[in-house]
């Protein structure tokens, strides 16, 4: 072989070493993520065996792709109905250490909602506990994605998922954007008394977006029992009824007809009171801007005509 040639083959062999030592040195470099508590992460690879510990995290582990990767998840994780198979590991305040511990995850997804207890004793046990935490506003939902999109290497899905959420927002923005009278409205979660949202909930934030007055926003707290004589003297002009069903909503109007006074309230009077599906509603997650469009036509149905197809605009 001549000298060039044997030069040129030599040149090009030690060219493919050192692009296979810097992909491979690449490769071997962690990823380093923090999760919401402080806890830092270093993944090399993304995660086979998932669980979850809230149904807002599972509806996100489906969404971005991950349900075959989900080995556990709570027995409140309804949605996807898929989700209905997956092994069931306790609930939110009670998971069975035991059996998270049989399944043998290589990451489990949790938030701040779950005791401190069960948690430490996972932390203890060496797990790879990713703690995430629930904000107060409908924005704080792409940050919980896009985290959960980087622990388990699913960055684009999580950015897909992300815009196409707020196009959602957008949509309602852009239907209320000429809105000036916001009605006062009183959100309850029916079979809880007068149990509503304060301030710090953000199903404050959910009402405000829907251009709507929470006529308990002053109050600085997540839930409450509501005072009975504030509410007769705040006399929303709309009830939202947090409720699981059409007929629990049904349920939930008797009862309110029912009480001394509430006769006389203006939503009562005026017949303004109306079901909002508490499943996703009330999952910190993707169809929570589902949610939100129903809130803002329920409160201005005006503002949202359909298409000639009968589809809303941002699909």
């Amino acid at each position: 072989m001549p000298a060039d040639k044997a030069f040129y083959f030599k040149r090009r062999a030690l060219l493919w070493l050192l692009v296979f030592s810097v992909a491979s040195s690449l490769a071997a470099q962690d990823r380093v993520i923090k999760d919401d508590v402080g806890n830092t992460f270093s993944l090399k690879s993304p995660p086979r065996r998932i669980i979850s510990l809230a149904p807002n995290i599972t509806e996100i582990l489906f969404a971005l792709g991950l349900g075959r990767q989900v080995v556990g998840v709570t027995r409140y994780c309804d949605y996807p109905p898929e989700a209905l198979h997956k092994e069931k590991i306790g609930g939110m305040l009670d998971p069975d250490i035991e059996r998270i511990q049989a399944l043998d995850p290589d990451l489990i997804i949790g938030f701040r909602g779950n005791p401190l207890g069960p948690l430490k004793r996972l932390q203890d046990l060496h797990a790879r506990l990713f703690i995430l935490d629930i904000g107060m506003e409908l924005a704080s939902v792409f940050p919980l994605i896009s985290k959960i999109g980087r622990v388990t290497f699913k960055e684009t899905e999580a950015q897909i998922l992300i815009q196409s959420l707020k196009r959602k927002s957008d949509f309602v923005e852009s239907a209320l954007q000429g809105i000036t009278a916001r009605p006062r409205v009183f959100l309850n979660i029916h079979g809880l008394g007068l149990s509503t949202c304060g301030r710090d909930s953000y199903f404050n934030d959910l009402l405000a977006k829907a251009k709507a007055v929470n006529i308990a926003a002053t109050v600085p707290q997540n839930w409450l029992e509501y005072n009975r004589e504030q509410l007769l003297k705040d006399n929303p002009e709309v009830i939202i009824v947090l409720t699981k069903s059409t007929s629990d909503f049904q349920k939930a109007i008797e009862w309110l007809a029912s009480q001394s006074g509430f006769s006389g309230i203006q939503a009562m009077r005026s017949g303004r009171i109306y079901f909002l599906d508490e499943n996703p509603a009330s999952r910190f997650g993707p169809r929570l801007f589902d949610s939100l469009i129903d809130l803002a036509r329920l409160l201005h149905p005006e503002q949202f005509p359909k298409t000639k197809w009968g589809e809303d605009s941002y699909k």
